[in-house]
């Protein structure tokens, strides 16, 4: 999995905020904003294939958090992702 190039996170108003780049007549209707551990996720597999693994051991290494509950969190993560069409 990847980040989709063009999605650039900006902050507004003091949300991260998605913004698809080169995207003429976006739909404001549904902005999509990153909570902080979704922004370092972000931060740390932009640019760079990633494993559903690989996603929950960034959360191990920087949250006090469990295997198994990083990989529910990972998982529901790249689910989001995926929903809103983020991820190739």
């Amino acid at each position: 999995m990847r980040i989709k190039q063009g999605c650039k996170v900006r902050e507004i108003a003091g949300e991260n905020v998605v913004i698809m780049q080169g995207q003429h007549g976006a739909d404001f209707t549904r902005i999509i904003t990153l909570n902080d551990s979704a922004l370092l996720l972000w931060q740390v597999l932009l640019e760079q294939d990633f494993t559903l693994e690989g996603v929950a051991e960034v959360l191990t290494s920087n949250f006090e958090v469990d295997n198994t509950t990083a990989m529910r969190d990972a998982q529901k993560w790249v689910e989001r992702m995926q929903e809103c069409g983020l991820i190739e």
